[in-house]
């Protein structure tokens, strides 16, 4: 990924989505936006997600597709059942995930994108 290249993980219309994406476009941070709604998720790209922040940092469990799964299904979970979910369903993915040359940021945190992107 070229230096100042970043790419935005998440679902169009999540609240969360539209503060980050607001926050770029004020700041006129170019990014493109990959809605894995829409287009899924690439098997590859998630688990190199994992291993970078873990499968515990990447698995929404606040969220409402995470609340609705059986209980069954949520007991018991380790990087492989977390990830086939999160393939399966990418909306259990937390929101954002932006990847930057140097780093990836999951969640929306002002702090960490000024940081991220100071003197840009």
């Amino acid at each position: 990924m070229p230096a100042n290249q970043a790419t935005l993980y998440g679902i169009k219309n999540c609240d969360t989505m539209k503060k980050a994406r607001a926050w770029l476009d004020e700041r006129g941070v170019a990014y493109e936006f990959h809605d894995y709604k829409a287009a899924g998720i690439d098997r590859t790209r998630l688990k190199g997600w994992v291993r970078s922040v873990g499968w515990e940092t990447l698995l929404n469990r606040a969220g409402t597709t995470f609340r609705k799964l059986p209980d069954g299904d949520k007991a018991g979970l380790d990087e492989g059942r977390a990830i086939a979910l999160m393939l399966d369903q990418p909306s259990m993915i937390k929101r954002p995930v932006l990847e930057v040359a140097g780093g990836l940021l999951v969640g929306f945190n002002v702090e960490t994108y000024a940081k991220t992107f100071a003197g840009r």
